[in-house]
Formats: structure tokens, C-alpha cells, sequence
């Protein structure tokens, strides 16, 4: 196992120094007072053991532990302890020539600094620790490196890395186990079955059920949406919305999920039941939420392609009639060229119109050429109905496979969306006379109100199905309809504290920002905010000279605020005394302030919930 997750080479070279960076240097090899102090000669240590011991001390917050090598430190660091210490820093070639003396050190740093060696109590902890991480993420590096971090945290010296890289993977087996635990209740001997039917090739589709799952769709179009409503009909017979994976945390359900994409069926097949199940019933769960977004999102991209292609015909039949009626144009200008002629007789007006000018024969062409007026959207909705049939294709499958939800706003859509399911099942033609029409935008209701007028119940039928899914579409990207189950679509309220955890909350809230828990007195303060402020406007406005003023019309005018005039004397004695400032190191900063306030022992660590170690 060891071999697997580092080689000889790694393993090292984790035993040993390596490279510093200009931040680690200010903040590590920085002796204060009480270090200075710590490693005084006056303790009868020579130069040699003073600069060793100082390496030790520095070293042991950096790293974790302390190289046997002490003398291999990087060279700035050494050069950097030396100058602080007042020794020459080829002292450090003749320390710890005696082991013992290393071992001595080390004792005497990890006391000073509050340190201790690992024993039973610290590795049972950093187990538990390894063992939450491994649950979240299951790459051995990232673990033996959040091992280290947390061993810092906790201020237990680092052992050799074989035995940490031997808790990790005692850790990843023990997380594996702990998956398949939390999950044993969703493993019934139907459930196996199903999981391993996903395995074995379909001979109605040609492959396996979990490559055809895996398999997404090449373009929007009807074909590739009733496919994957086949997927998603599919996913439910399995129980893949009724799954229930909170269990587990949501880093470990993603891994598993992308392990099962990942691998090939054969390979799953390969693998031990407690691997192969968890791995199957997440990637079951993930795909029954995708699929569903899947559905929506092509039902909105082939939709919006045809409306697009509707408003291309219908700009071109806009052109077209542009042209057509250059003709009439042309007839109009020379009708006004007449009409508005000064010097042209009232009583002759008519005569050279249709006489000499003009003539009956241009105006009964121009007549006969008249074009019906166009509706308000300029024949949009008429154009997307020449793609009615290709909608239908897929609408009611679509309809029939997705349940909707949504908001007061949405009541009318939800609604007429009902009505059209029950139309599509039972085959009816007609909408009925209660079928809401509020949604329908001002732009539309013409086509509803003229078809509804002539009698045609097919128009109606056709141009009130467009409105409704137009509609539906755009409720579902504004999050006014939502779908249950889906992670794209979901309902936007979902985000927001419940009203369980609002109210564990509210009291602490309304104390920060100072303001009553009670609605009514919240809604009292506010209106009397409101009222004393419009008091205030009432005043500036009688003046008629402020900052607001009211115009001839009536509306409120806010003028713009002036610039800030700002003295030059006052910009120049600015830039002086930010010259004067001594330019200093943010990281010297830092450890300056941690100095005299102890702010970094109130840190935690992201990693665990300890304060972070004071280095």
C-alpha cells in the first residue's frame, strides 16, 4: 500500500528538508524575545548548538517535525537564524554530531513550544480525523497531506510518513466499509438485482443500461427528448427519486458517481459487492436528478429553436411585404405631393387624383394589392404555428413525464399546463371555456380573441398550447415554476432558511441589526421612519431650492451630489506623509501584531476544529 501511494524516491524526500518560499521564511525563521532567550548561551551551549537548536525551533511549526538532517536546512533560513543569533552559519556543519543530542533538542523545543509525540490517545484522534476526510475526498495524497496539516493544528510532532501513509489507508478501507454501513438498508435483494441488471447488455438497446445512461443526447430534438424521458421513466422504475443518500457527505456521493462513469461495466462487475452496490446506487440517484435537468433543458432548447426560426420567417415575410408594398408606397407620395400643395384648388384635389396625375387604373391596383393589417407581435405566434406539429412530437411526452410546481405568480400557468396534460391523454381537441388565459401576454391575446370570435376552436387550440408552453418555458428560467427532484430547475425558496431554522435565528439577527422581532412593531417603526422622512422632503420641496425640487410636470428631480473640493495643500501634505511611512513586509506585519495581541490563537484550522498552532 505504501509503495502504491508514494515511491521510494517521495518517501524520502518527505523525510527531509525542502525548498522554502520568501512568506514561510519571514514567518518560521522569526526568533522573538522568549526564542532569542530560549536558546541563550548562557545555558552553556556553544554557537554550533545554538544555531541547531534554533533550526529545530523554527523548524518543528513549519514542517511538523524536525529532519534527522539538521544540517541540510535550506541556506537562506540558516543564513537568516545566524544573523539574528550573532554566529557564523557554517556553525551548523558540526551539530547533532551525537544523536542524542538531536533527541535532546527536539525534547526540549517541543516543551518550549507546547508540542508533544504522538501516542494512543493522538493516533486514535488523527484516525478519527483521516477517517471524516476520507468519507469527503478519497485521494491518498490530498489525505496524507491534511494528515500533516492537522497534525500541525494539534501540535503532535509528524511520525515517519510510512506510518501516516499507513493511517490513510487503513482510513480509505475503513471509509469504504463505513459507505456500504450507511447504505445497507437501501440494499434489498431487489435493489441488487436491479443494480446488477445495469451491468449486463440489453439486447433491445445493444449495450448495457448504465452506458446507456451514460450516453447524453447530440442536438435538441424531438428523437433525443423522447429518449431521454425513456431514461428518465427508466430511472423511476428503479426508485432513483425516492433515493435518500443524505447519508452520506455530499464529496463522497459525487466521487462515487464519477468512479461509476468513470469505469466500465466490466470492471464494476469485477468488484467486491460492499464497492460495486455504493457505487451503482449513487450513480442510480445522480443520474435520475440529471436526466430530469436533461429533459427540461432540451424541452427549452428545441422549443426556443423553433421560436427563433419563426422570427426569422417572420422578419423575411416582413422584407417581403416591405417590398410588395412599394407600389402603395409610391402612390401615397404622389397622393401627398398633391394634397399638400398650396397652390393646388380645394376643388381640384379629387380631379387630378383620378384624373391626369394619377389615374382610376393605379388606384384600383393599389386597392386590389391591399395586405390584411398586421397583429401586435407582427405575425410571431402565426409564424411558430407552422411548427406546431413538429412541437407535438414531443410536447406531450414531455408533459406527461414532468410534474411542475411553482409560486402564486405561476397559479393560472400551472393551471392551463393541467388542462393540457388532461387534453393530450384523453385526446380531446377543444380547450375548454374555463381555460385560464392570463398568462398570455398583451402581445398574443389577439390570436386567442380573434380565433375565439370566428369560432375556430383548432386556432384557438393551437395559438392557446403555444402561449401555454412559451409560457412554461419562460417560468421555468425564472424560477416561477420549478420541478421537484430536479437540482437545476429546483424550487429558488430551497436556498433560503427554513422557517424552522429563521426562527432559531431570528432573535439573534434582530439583536445585531437592532430591530424588532415582532413584525407589527416592525412594521410601526418603519412606517413612522417613513413618515418623518417625507415630513422632510415636504420641507425641501416647499423651498423649491434643494437638492430635490419637483419640474413642471410634477416628477421629483433629485439633483446630482457636487465633487468634493479638496484643498491642494491638503493632497500635498497627503503624499508626504505617505512617503514617510517605512515600507514593511506584510507577512512582518503579521507576525509583529501576533506578537503583542495573540490573534492567531484564535484561528481554526479548516481542516479541524482546534485553534490553529501559534507560528
Amino acid at each position: 500500500m505504501v509503495v502504491q501511494i508514494f515511491t521510494d524516491e517521495e518517501l524520502e524526500r518527505l523525510r527531509e528538508f525542502p525548498e522554502i518560499g520568501r512568506d514561510e521564511l519571514f514567518r518560521f525563521f522569526t526568533l522573538s524575545a522568549a526564542d532569542l532567550a530560549f536558546v541563550d548561551p548562557g545555558r552553556g551551549r556553544g554557537a554550533s548548538d545554538r544555531l541547531g537548536l534554533a533550526v529545530a525551533l523554527c523548524t518543528l511549526p513549519w514542517l511538523g517535525f524536525v529532519p534527522d538532517e539538521v544540517s541540510s536546512a535550506p541556506r537562506v533560513a540558516v543564513a537568516r537564524l545566524a544573523d539574528q543569533l550573532g554566529v557564523e552559519p557554517g556553525q551548523l556543519k558540526s551539530y547533532g554530531r551525537r544523536a542524542k543530542t538531536r533527541t535532546d533538542h527536539l525534547r526540549l523545543v517541543a516543551k518550549y513550544l507546547g508540542w508533544r509525540l504522538p501516542a494512543t490517545l493522538e493516533f486514535k484522534e488523527l484516525d478519527e480525523f483521516l477517517l471524516a476526510r476520507a468519507m469527503e475526498h478519497d485521494s491518498p495524497t490530498l489525505l496524507f497531506r491534511l494528515g500533516c496539516e492537522y497534525l500541525i493544528t494539534a501540535r503532535v510532532i509528524r511520525p515517519g510518513p510510512v506510518t501516516l501513509v499507513k493511517a490513510v489507508a487503513h482510513a480509505r478501507e475503513v471509509a469504504r466499509q463505513e459507505t456500504f454501513d450507511r447504505l445497507a438498508h437501501e440494499f434489498s435483494d431487489e435493489r441488487r438485482a436491479g443494480l446488477d441488471a445495469l451491468l449486463v447488455t440489453d439486447p433491445k438497446i445493444g449495450m448495457t443500461r448504465l452506458r446507456w445512461l451514460g450516453k447524453g443526447p447530440v442536438e435538441a430534438s424531438p428523437a433525443a427528448v423522447k429518449t431521454e424521458i425513456e431514461k428518465l421513466e427508466f430511472l423511476r422504475g428503479l426508485g432513483a427519486p425516492a433515493l435518500d443518500l443524505s447519508v452520506l457527505p455530499a464529496e463522497r456521493r459525487r466521487f462515487l458517481a464519477t468512479m461509476g462513469r468513470r469505469m466500465t461495466a466490466q470492471s464494476l462487475a469485477r468488484r467486491e459487492p460492499e464497492r460495486r452496490y455504493p457505487i451503482l446506487l449513487t450513480l442510480l440517484a445522480q443520474s435520475g436528478t440529471e436526466v430530469l435537468d436533461e429533459v427540461v433543458q432540451l424541452f427549452d432548447q428545441s422549443l426556443s429553436a423553433r421560436e427563433s426560426r419563426a422570427l426569422n420567417r417572420m422578419r423575411d415575410y416582413l422584407a417581403e411585404r416591405a417590398r410588395a408594398g412599394e407600389d402603395r408606397q409610391a402612390l401615397l407620395d404622389a397622393v401627398l405631393a398633391i394634397v399638400a400643395d398650396p397652390a393646388v384648388p380645394d376643388e381640384e384635389v379629387g380631379g387630378l387624383i383620378r384624373g391626369g396625375r394619377i389615374g382610376w387604373d393605379r388606384l384600383r391596383s393599389a386597392q386590389s394589392a391591399a395586405l390584411p393589417p398586421l397583429p401586435r407581435d407582427h405575425g410571431h405566434l402565426a409564424a411558430l404555428d407552422g411548427s406546431y406539429g413538429y412541437l407535438r412530437q414531443f410536447t406531450p411526452q414531455f408533459l406527461s413525464a414532468v410534474t411542475f410546481s411553482g409560486g402564486t405568480a405561476a397559479t393560472e400557468l400551472l393551471d392551463a399546463v393541467g388542462i393540457l396534460r388532461d387534453l393530450n391523454v384523453t385526446g380531446a381537441r377543444k380547450v375548454p371555456s374555463e381555460a385560464p388565459v392570463g398568462f398570455v401576454p398583451a402581445r398574443w391575446s389577439g390570436y386567442l380573441q380573434a380565433a375565439a370570435e370566428s369560432g375556430n376552436t383548432v386556432a384557438y387550440r393551437h395559438y392557446w398550447e403555444l402561449c401555454t408552453l412559451l409560457a412554461l418555458r419562460d417560468g421555468l428560467r425564472t424560477g416561477d415554476v420549478f420541478v421537484p427532484g430536479s437540482r437545476r430547475y429546483s424550487d429558488p425558496a430551497a436556498y433560503l432558511l427554513t422557517p424552522e431554522r429563521w426562527g432559531l435565528q431570528r432573535d439573534e439577527f434582530c439583536q445585531l441589526v437592532g430591530k424588532p422581532a415582532d413584525p407589527a412593531a416592525a412594521l410601526a417603526s418603519m412606517e413612522e421612519e417613513l413618515n418623518e422622512a417625507l415630513s422632510g422632503l415636504e420641507e425641501v420641496l416647499a423651498r423649491g431650492d434643494g437638492p430635490v425640487r419637483l419640474d413642471e410636470n410634477g416628477d421629483l428631480v433629485i439633483s446630482p451630489l457636487t465633487a468634493e473640493d479638496v484643498p491642494a495643500e491638503a493632497v500635498a501634505l497627503k503624499t508626504e506623509l505617505t512617503e514617510m511611512l517605512p515600507f514593511a513586509p506584510i507577512v512582518s506585519l503579521l507576525i509583529e501584531l501576533d506578537k503583542r495581541t495573540g490573534f492567531l490563537g484564535f484561528f481554526t484550522h479548516a481542516g479541524a476544529s482546534r485553534p490553529a498552532a501559534r507560528s
